[in-house]
């Protein structure tokens, strides 16, 4: 197979995977879907909480699941709410994270190799320092209230280790939940 080709079809089937999120994503939002789950489940404060989690990862369905997850957090305990939308983050990010790891980093390589800067970045691309610097921006990113995509792509493209990316999602989405409910109660 010529490996353009085979290029040309993998970006063709992520570009196809990114078009039918974002329907998805709107189709969720425009029926008010979404905001039926995630109310519907906020008297279930461990089962609300999660499901809010997996839905604070994307960029789509951010907005609603902090107002989920601080009103969760106002009505019951902040810790439990924060340790079980962390959890939720996770399968969200998990998600994310095979995605842009095992693709879109092959992909942004392959693109790379092609461009006379090539080699700069790669060399780049394989200091230490470098890693570092993107799994600080990348935790930093997660725990915001921000979508996590860019923080998850960042790890991703650090390949980072899924045994060590799990527990890392969980604590800075767990420091983030944790701030949206300390917020939630002060207001």
């Amino acid at each position: 197979m010529n490996p353009d080709n085979y290029k040309n079809n993998f970006l063709l089937q992520d570009g196809a995977i990114i078009v039918l999120s974002i329907i998805i994503a709107v189709i969720l939002v425009k029926t008010n879907v979404l905001i039926k789950i995630l109310t519907s489940t906020q008297e279930l404060e461990l089962l609300g909480s999660f499901i809010a989690g997996m839905f604070f990862t994307s960029v789509f369905t951010t907005a609603p699941a902090i107002v989920t997850l601080g009103e969760i957090a106002r009505a019951n305990s902040i810790l439990p709410t924060a340790i079980f939308g962390a959890m939720g983050a996770v399968v969200g990010d998990l998600i994310i994270f095979r995605f842009v790891r095992d693709r879109f980093s092959e992909h942004l390589m392959e693109i790379i190799k092609h461009q006379g800067a090539g080699k700069r970045i790669r060399l780049l691309l394989k200091l230490k320092i470098f890693r570092w610097l993107t799994f600080l921006a990348g935790g930093l990113i997660i725990a915001s209230p921000f979508p996590d995509e860019l923080g998850v792509s960042l790890l991703g493209f650090s390949k980072m280790r899924t045994s060590w990316f799990i527990p890392l999602s969980f604590a800075f989405n767990f420091i983030g939940i944790l701030l949206i409910g300390w917020v939630a109660k002060a207001l």
